[in-house]
């Protein structure tokens, strides 16, 4: 049984369970974007609703306007965000490198700004009592309790609770793309060298590189070959004009006796 003229391909590397497990972590951190988004519609409401009752007739009267466009483009970059993190997963799994490596930025980018409302919004139970100095204007404290009153009793806790699955989803899945494993799985593999299908990368007319061209009769690279001379004296009748021969009339000299 003859060897295959052609070698098959070696195979790609196999995904590792880290890799994968990180892109199911992406995922979960995608539906629980989406979820957010309905979580905070009761929030878009409640603040529309006692902003305009509570500055009705007031320089800050347009305030929910204001409101109502910078949630609704709150929301927007959520959504776009998490499309985002479904790519970035779904390149991870075919092993791309450069994939990963926006991965861990978006990593660092949801913990800082996760991070950052959690800890406006446990603190914004100790700023309500700041007031605005204005008479004519409703205090913030004031505000903040009409809309904490207005908002459903679930919502606080599914907020938190969202924001602190999704910042550790994204920790974890950035943390296995770090492994060893994984590192092994995002390397390039090393160029391998294929030969050409039977038939192809040859030249025309049937030849193979090196080989010389039908009856030339030598290969590159080899010294021209001559034909061979005839000899001098071909054998029959010596010729008496030879010098060499001895019964020239002409030939001065006699032969050895």
């Amino acid at each position: 049984m003859t060897a295959p003229l052609h070698p098959a391909a070696p195979p790609a590397n196999p995904r590792p369970t880290v890799v994968t497990i990180s892109s199911y972590l992406l995922f979960f951190y995608a539906v629980l974007q989406v979820i957010s988004v309905g979580v905070s519609i009761p929030m878009v409401t409640a603040t529309q609703e006692v902003t305009e009752e509570l500055y009705a007739g007031t320089a800050m009267e347009g305030a929910a306007v204001g409101g109502v466009i910078g949630s609704v483009l709150g929301i927007g970059i959520s959504l776009l965000f998490a499309a985002g993190v479904v790519v970035l997963a779904i390149f991870n799994n075919r092993g791309k490198n450069p994939s990963r490596i926006v991965t861990w930025v978006a990593a660092g980018l949801t913990l800082c700004c996760t991070g950052l409302g959690l800890l406006a919004t446990a603190a914004s139970g100790a700023l309500s009592g700041v007031e605005t100095g204005d008479p004519n204007l409703p205090s913030q404290a004031e505000l903040q309790e009409r809309i904490e009153a207005a908002l459903p009793g679930w919502y606080e806790p599914a907020s938190l609770a969202i924001g602190i699955l999704g910042m550790l989803a994204m920790l974890a899945a950035a943390i296995l793309l770090a492994l060893p494993a994984a590192n092994e799985f995002f390397r390039k593999p090393p160029a391998m060298w294929e030969p050409p299908l039977p038939g192809t990368g040859y030249p025309m007319g049937g030849q193979y590189p090196g080989y010389p061209q039908a009856g030339a009769g030598q290969y590159p690279g080899q010294p021209q070959q001559h034909p061979a001379q005839p000899p001098a004296n071909p054998a029959g009748p010596a010729n008496p004009a030879d010098p060499a021969n001895p019964a020239d009339p002409t030939n001065p000299t006699p032969p050895a006796g």
